[in-house]
């Protein structure tokens, strides 16, 4: 019996020629609920960035991107590829101007009128003791908001800075002492102008009744123990201070002031906010 061999199939040839798929694009079909979105998008993407400071130095640091448009009553989804996409085409300095660019890049790309795309990561200055001098780094949390809505651009900077405060109302009734507690100020501002990280830093800190430092030798902390002592603080006070000397900054057009008391001598905190105009 005569065996026929099959003739060899060179699957090279089928490989670099791909067949090409007509693939439903199920986002573009109609939704009959009637109903629009405010937001859709991707949350929690991390990605690397390069934030430069007020030293116009570099700061390499890992940061997680919230980016969202609207959508509109007759579609029924919007793509949520094209963000990543965007993401990875904006490897430079991270900054106000260029998070502008790419937030108008996404709602072009997604023909959505109104965005948002919001970068979240951890901020580091080095810091000298008051009385030693030695330096270490201390973290912040900071955030980086732009928006574009109703054909109105807005950029936001959003600051957690951990303080000290004292009691007033302990070191008033005490023979001796007053308790403490640590304390995070967070300030979300609308800003019209370039208002760097460390400004607003600076700004919150001279609010508390000491600023936090990463390294402190004995002269150090006998200084800001006693320095926190002489400037006693409510968590009132420290809404109210900020709020004042933010009202003194043209560059802020509105903002929220927070400040929560992790209190050492109660199991709950203490919280107080003061809000100016619109975000």
């Amino acid at each position: 019996m005569q065996v026929v061999k099959p003739d060899r199939i060179d699957l090279s040839q089928k490989m670099n020629k791909p067949e090409i798929l007509h693939l439903e694009d199920v986002q573009n079909n109609p939704d009959q609920r009637q109903i629009a979105i405010n937001k859709v998008g991707i949350k929690g993407i991390r990605h690397p960035v390069t934030v430069s400071d007020f030293n116009n130095r570099s700061q390499h640091t890992i940061a997680t991107f919230n980016m969202t448009v609207a959508l509109p009553s007759h579609l029924k989804g919007t793509h949520m590829s094209r963000f990543v996409e965007i993401l990875n085409r904006y490897e430079h300095a991270l900054s106000i101007q260029s998070m502008a660019k790419m937030l108008h890049d996404v709602v072009s790309r997604l023909e959505a009128g109104t965005g948002e795309i919001e970068i979240s990561f951890p901020y580091f200055i080095q810091k000298s003791a008051p009385v030693s001098g030695v330096k270490s780094l201390l973290d912040y949390e900071a955030s980086l908001i732009a928006k574009i809505q109703g054909g109105q651009y807005r950029q936001i900077i959003k600051l957690l800075v951990p303080a000290t405060s004292l009691c007033p109302c302990s070191k008033s009734i005490s023979a001796y002492g007053a308790h403490n507690q640590r304390s995070h100020i967070t300030v979300t501002a609308r800003i019209n102008n370039t208002l760097y990280l460390e400004e607003l830093i600076q700004l919150i800190e001279k609010q508390a009744s000491s600023e936090l430092y990463g390294l402190l030798k004995r002269p150090d902390e006998k200084f800001i123990t006693e320095h926190a002592y002489d400037n006693p603080k409510f968590v009132e006070d420290i809404v109210r201070d900020v709020a004042a000397s933010l009202n003194k900054d043209r560059r802020i057009d509105a903002y929220i002031v927070e400040c929560e008391n992790f209190e050492s001598i109660h199991n709950h905190s203490a919280y107080a906010q003061v809000t100016q105009g619109i975000l």
